[in-house]
């Protein structure tokens, strides 16, 4: 019998009406802790960037203290390869955590195995030298770049070639997962993906200033580039192509036509090539990317990019 029907007995019979319990809403209500760390969709963006930015910090000095730990020769580039590799994985292990945490697929923070080196890398790969080639001949063409003669040859250049190209490819990595991985992802949920993405791109300028020679023309162009590798995330769905173009951008600059790259010159370069002339023009001593034509470069990027991966409906998946 329930509660009314009895309450109804009770006032036909004469008898007082016995008084419900109150219901204490904060009873059933989840812990302050937990409603501070949790909202309705996880893990709160804000802790989870903050978590991830601690655990990266403290992973990648461990990974630099273990590559440069011993001498491994090669001139210092041996520990300097595996510094970047350390860095690389530095930025994913504490997304591994965060994503067991956050009950997410780490697809869903742009670097999904089932695309490892598939179509989408491939292709960027293709844009990427393509633009730091259009932008070297535009050099070329306002007699601000010289080829020169070829620096290296025979088997020694080829060791150089693929020793560049494995470095590259983990600068790529590192450096774009770091970046518009679990970041670009966290902090969208908070701000939206395009406020997410100017933050973190302003931050990719910044953090070139741990290259030497870097100057502020050049800082601003990698913001610039970072804005466009978070166009191609948006669009592709991945960070695959992003890592492609990176890797293939710095390849070709660092080694193929042998420039500073943010201020530096890597050895082993395949040319003594050489730049001059004014340098808001040629970049002087921080390299192509100091130039006013690698603006006008990503910029006609931008817009190929995007005629070529139109805008869809299809969100990023989480």
């Amino acid at each position: 019998m329930s509660d009314l029907q009895i309450q109804s007995e009770n006032h036909s019979s004469g008898v007082p009406p016995t008084p419900s319990t109150p219901e204490f809403s904060a009873a059933t209500q989840p812990s302050y802790t937990r409603t501070l760390f949790l909202g309705p969709d996880g893990l709160r963006p804000g802790w989870g960037f903050a978590f991830y930015v601690v655990m990266f910090y403290t992973l990648q000095k461990i990974a630099v203290d273990l590559a440069w730990a011993r001498d491994f020769g090669f001139s210092g580039l041996w520990s300097s390869l595996l510094e970047e590799f350390g860095n690389f994985l530095a930025a994913v292990i504490p997304s591994l955590v965060l994503c067991r945490i956050e009950r997410r697929h780490w697809r869903a923070y742009g670097l999904p195995g089932s695309e490892v080196f598939r179509k989408s890398f491939w292709q960027g790969i293709s844009w990427g030298i393509s633009a730091i080639t259009v932008l070297m001949l535009g050099l070329y063409g306002t007699h601000c770049f010289r080829f020169g003669h070829i620096a290296i040859h025979g088997a020694r250049a080829l060791r150089f070639a693929a020793f560049w190209a494995v470095m590259f490819l983990f600068v790529g990595l590192f450096e774009e997962f770091l970046l518009r991985g679990y970041s670009q992802f966290t902090l969208s949920r908070g701000m939206g993906f395009w406020p997410a993405a100017i933050a973190l791109s302003c931050a990719f300028g910044l953090i070139h200033l741990r290259n030497g020679g870097e100057q502020w023309p050049g800082l601003l162009a990698a913001a610039f580039i970072g804005l466009f590798f978070c166009l191609t995330l948006h669009r592709t769905g991945t960070l695959w192509f992003a890592v492609g173009f990176h890797a293939a951008w710095d390849w070709g600059e660092s080694f193929l036509y042998s420039v500073p790259d943010s201020g530096m010159l890597s050895p082993g370069h395949l040319l003594s090539s050489s730049l001059s002339g004014p340098k808001w023009l040629s970049g002087g001593s921080v390299g192509p990317e100091g130039s006013v034509l690698c603006f006008a470069v990503i910029a006609a990027t931008w817009i190929a990019f995007d005629k070529a991966y139109p805008l869809t409906s299809t969100p990023r998946k989480s």
